[in-house]
Order: C-alpha cells, then sequence, then structure tokens
C-alpha cells in the first residue's frame, strides 16, 4: 500500500464539477493500493501517517501529528500510484490491486484513520475521474509505503 502524504491548508475533491469533499488544515492522502496489500498494512500504514509529526510548533520545528493540530484528513484512492514506467512510454498498472480489492481495502484504511483520530474522514469516490485541489502547506509531500518500512 503507498500513500503520498500532502500538508495542507485545505484540499477538495469534485466529481462531474460538484464538490462532494473539502478539509481545512490537515492532510491530504493519495493512496495506491496493490494487489498483494492486506488489512495489516492498512493498519500500519494508517497509524504511520495519524502519528507522523509533520506539523510545526511554536518554535517551527516538525514535531507535531494531524491529531495535535485538530487537523483533518482527506483521503483519494489513487490506483496510479503502483503504475511500473519501467518499460516503454506508457505506464504499467499490473501491481494494482482489482477495482473489488482496492475498494475494500480503502474503506477498511479510512475507518483505520478514523479511529485514531476520532473523526470523520472525508474522501473521494471511488473509481470516479476527480478533480482535485490543494493548498499545499510547506510544501511539505511524503512518500509512504508499506512494503518498504525503512
Amino acid at each position: 500500500m503507498r500513500a503520498v502524504i500532502q500538508r495542507v491548508d485545505s484540499a477538495s475533491v469534485s466529481v462531474d464539477g460538484i464538490e462532494i469533499s473539502h478539509i481545512q488544515k490537515g492532510l491530504l492522502v493519495l493512496l495506491g493500493v496493490e494487489e498483494e496489500d492486506t488489512n495489516t498494512d492498512a493498519e500500519w500504514l494508517s497509524q504511520k501517517i495519524c502519528y507522523m509529526r509533520i506539523f510545526s510548533d511554536a518554535s517551527h520545528k516538525m514535531n507535531l501529528d494531524v491529531r495535535d493540530v485538530s487537523g483533518e484528513i482527506m483521503v483519494i484512492s489513487q490506483f496510479t500510484l503502483h503504475a511500473s514506467t519501467k518499460k516503454g512510454n506508457r505506464p504499467s498498472f499490473i501491481k494494482s490491486a482489482r477495482a473489488e480489492k482496492a475498494e475494500s481495502l480503502y474503506h477498511y484504511f479510512i475507518s483505520t484513520l478514523q479511529a485514531h483520530i476520532n473523526s470523520e474522514v472525508k474522501k473521494g469516490k471511488f473509481g470516479a475521474m476527480m478533480n482535485v485541489s490543494l493548498i499545499n502547506n510547506g510544501p511539505v509531500t511524503i512518500l509512504i509505503d508499506s512494503k518498504n518500512k525503512d
């Protein structure tokens, strides 16, 4: 399971020109699910994200997590995070999970995030063509992969 985490001042997602979700200060998480991923990957990744200290304290050092700043979280499914660009010019998505499995783990991941932060996690619409807007704060953008826990 792969996530691109962006610290944002705000973010929103629209489907067919209609905004379906938005957040203020917090984290925008783009989530890619791989065929080999399990609930264990979702649990590890959600905990890592919720407790990651990437918000500034009074001394302007990254010492606070999303809960410390009463931040919100939005999760957007993004199968393209598992693109392989090894051969040719057209990415291969063979490692990405099939839709049924990916959607199940996407919702499980969101529920585990909600348990950690004790508030609603906003989301996009799984499988839909979405327009995501954000104001990246910092900018701070971090890539985490549950298969590479270094």
